[in-house]
């Protein structure tokens, strides 16, 4: 999608805490980069509209992540905890 100019437009940031996300992935056992991984597709997903206000909206959500990620290489970061995300 472009802007009126013809550049692309921006959707908006996606702002990681580095310090927060080491810490996470070391208290949850989970690979560095597959964390920061799952956050920054979290994050985008966020950018393109997506929620999870409601159960249905996580499940929605976390399925479109799940998939993405295994797209990446990355396991599902769902299945061993239910610990929600952003």
């Amino acid at each position: 999608d472009e802007d009126a100019t013809g550049c692309p437009r921006l959707l908006g940031d996606v702002v990681l805490a580095l310090e927060t996300i080491e810490r996470e992935a070391a208290a949850q056992s989970k690979p560095l980069a597959d964390h920061l991984s799952h956050l920054t597709v979290h994050g985008v997903l966020h950018l393109l509209g997506h929620d999870h206000k409601t159960e249905t909206q996580a499940t929605a959500m976390e399925a479109l992540e799940t998939e993405i990620l295994s797209g990446l290489g990355v396991d599902d970061p769902y299945a061993a905890t239910d610990e929600p995300v952003g």
